[in-house]
């Protein structure tokens, strides 16, 4: 018998909240949190309920956009620079620079069930822009730019279940057709469905 949890469903209970991080299983009835609701890891996970304070809640929040997008600290803190650059609102210039990375959207295309597997596909040479093989899960797509899974991708199981699906739900800023996809233009804050807070993740950087 296997562990019952793998690390990616501890680190939805040590949130206390789905993070969606194992694609199919996280809408099944194996998922852990729907079974036992959202209990911290533990022995005494149960006994962990204390009020977070204001550095607490936005350093959970910090950890969580780290969990989703699958980015280390370094990379956020990156990003953050390069969002306050920007004319818009820092917060959600961040969420646009996360969105837009090459791994995340093969996974809001539709083309793998999660980010984990989609960072694997980019990373393995499957994944190409505009015609030209891109193997940098970080890289950042323009609008207008093609993305399109490599032939050896579409062969994959996982991959031919993915895109056998009829019932999908594209973002707006996005547009596919098989296994081509095209980022339209940069997503607003309300197109983007995620349950982070942004702004207690830029409070806690401009306070460190």
């Amino acid at each position: 018998m296997g562990r019952c949890y793998s690390e990616k469903c501890k680190i939805c209970r040590a949130r206390g909240e789905k993070l969606f991080l194992k694609g199919e299983r996280c809408f099944s009835t194996k998922c852990p949190i729907n079974r036992k609701g959202a209990v911290p890891p533990g022995q005494h996970g149960a006994k962990r309920k204390r009020k977070l304070s204001d550095f607490g809640l936005r350093l959970k929040e910090t950890q969580k956009i780290k969990d989703i997008y699958g980015i280390t600290e370094r990379d956020l803190k990156r990003y953050f620079k390069r969002a306050r650059k920007v004319a818009a609102a820092t917060g959600e210039a961040l969420l646009q620079t996360l969105e837009t990375r090459l791994d995340n959207l093969v996974y809001r295309l539709g083309f793998s069930p999660s980010r984990r597997l989609a960072r694997q596909i980019v990373s393995h040479k499957h994944i190409l822009v505009d015609g030209k093989l891109v193997n940098i899960p970080s890289f950042q797509v323009k609008p207008g730019q093609i993305i399109n899974l490599g032939k050896r991708a579409i062969k994959m199981e996982e991959i031919k279940k993915t895109l056998a699906k009829k019932e999908i739900t594209l973002p707006v800023w996005l547009e596919r057709k098989a296994a081509v996809g095209r980022l339209v233009r940069f997503p607003k804050r309300e197109e983007i469905e995620i349950g982070v807070n942004e702004q207690l993740v830029v409070e806690y950087y401009s306070r460190r």
